[in-house]
């Protein structure tokens, strides 16, 4: 197809023709991030090759469970998510924000330039594209715009795949997330058995798909491609009222399930590390053995640890209901107040990755429905 596809507009890509957009991106500078099979689950890894994505791969997911499984069908993206989001390529679990270095006699600080690195992702999902959104406002919607974020943020290519079925933890439908594509990505891909339907969303994908070898859909490919969302969400069977659940939560801070939840919690912090929009963090300042150099580092952090929500007069949240409370209150009602959307985006992780198969949906139905 030599003329750019209209933005909005979809063509039909061989999956023999995967390969040659694979090739496109890395000749444009883009290391390419995509789904590879790494200890025993789907991460995003870089990829070479199509022979890299886990074909024939299908991830069975349930609280506190996640196995790997082949599928009858062999296509590139026959799972639904994994453990990663793409936070880590955005907001790294540690960046350095300042350095000081001593010369003879005094201190030289300094904070170092933000890295720009050109990164194009395959394979990421509405919930995540959803979820890129809500950091999007975190990180760049207010007054003061984190360097960092944004420089990484501006050299995204991103491709999104559909979803052809959903594990038994997502919810993203009662969440209005997916898991059909709406908008956020340069690509839109459906894979059907012969190919993708290619959605245009950006001036970038545009000339991209420009580049490849495509055609016009036809409209019995339109319509099947159409079917491939609309079958997943028919699978979904967890539910949240989005529109009622912050009064829910809000209005019953005393209620006898907190103290429930509290006994099974772990306060491991799985919940939030695999979350695609918590966003909590602290700062370390690390020296090196001569004393020359010291470094401040932003790290990752959890409400789920009790350190976080130390002040000088001890904790703010000293106990597994309060910081449990905290968590869920926030990322379903008080993220409103902050950021005029809900901090929660259905993609099930939280309750997939739990070690003790804690399912928010539940905990939310049983305050909600007066149960202990």
């Amino acid at each position: 197809m030599s003329d750019s596809p209209a933005i909005g507009s979809t063509v039909w890509l061989a999956k023999s023709a995967l390969q040659s957009l694979l090739d496109r991106l890395r000749e444009d500078g883009y290391p390419v991030f995509g789904p590879r099979v790494v200890d025993g689950a789907i991460v995003l890894g870089e990829i070479d090759t199509v022979a890299d994505l886990p074909a024939g791969v299908r991830d069975e997911q349930a609280p506190g469970r996640y196995r790997l499984a082949m599928a009858e069908a062999g296509g590139y993206f026959e799972h639904v998510n994994g453990p990663q989001s793409l936070k880590p390529l955005l907001f790294p679990p540690r960046t350095t924000v300042l350095q000081v270095l001593r010369v003879r006699d005094s201190w030289v600080a300094s904070a170092p330039e933000p890295s720009h690195p050109k990164q194009a992702v395959l394979g990421v999902r509405s919930c995540d594209l959803h979820a890129l959104a809500i950091q999007d406002r975190v990180f760049l919607g207010g007054a003061y715009h984190d360097p960092e974020y944004a420089a990484r943020r501006e050299g995204l290519f991103l491709i999104a795949v559909e979803c052809g079925r959903s594990a038994s933890t997502c919810f993203c439908v009662s969440m209005n997330t997916g898991p059909a594509v709406a908008g956020g990505a340069d690509l839109a891909m459906t894979e059907l058995a012969e190919g993708f339907a290619v959605r245009i969303g950006s001036e970038r994908g545009a000339s991209m798909i420009a580049r490849l070898d495509t055609r016009a859909c036809s409209p019995d490919e339109l319509t099947a491609a159409a079917e491939v969302p609309r079958h997943a969400a028919l699978q979904q069977t967890r539910r949240l009222n989005a529109s009622t659940v912050r009064s829910t939560l809000m209005e019953n801070l005393e209620h006898p399930r907190w103290d429930d939840v509290a006994k099974r919690c772990l306060t491991c912090a799985n919940c939030t590390m695999v979350c695609p929009t918590c966003f909590c963090s602290s700062v370390d300042e690390v020296a090196d053995l001569t004393g020359e150099r010291v470094t401040r580092e932003r790290v990752w952090e959890s409400c789920f640890n009790e350190e976080h929500s130390w002040t000088g007069s001890g904790a703010v949240h000293p106990t597994v209901k309060s910081r449990y409370r905290q968590w869920l209150t926030h990322k379903l009602a008080t993220w409103h107040d902050q950021f005029g959307t809900s901090g929660c985006v259905g993609c099930g992780r939280c309750i997939t990755w739990c070690p003790v198969g804690i399912d928010l949906t539940e905990e939310v139905a049983a305050i909600e429905g007066g149960r202990s």
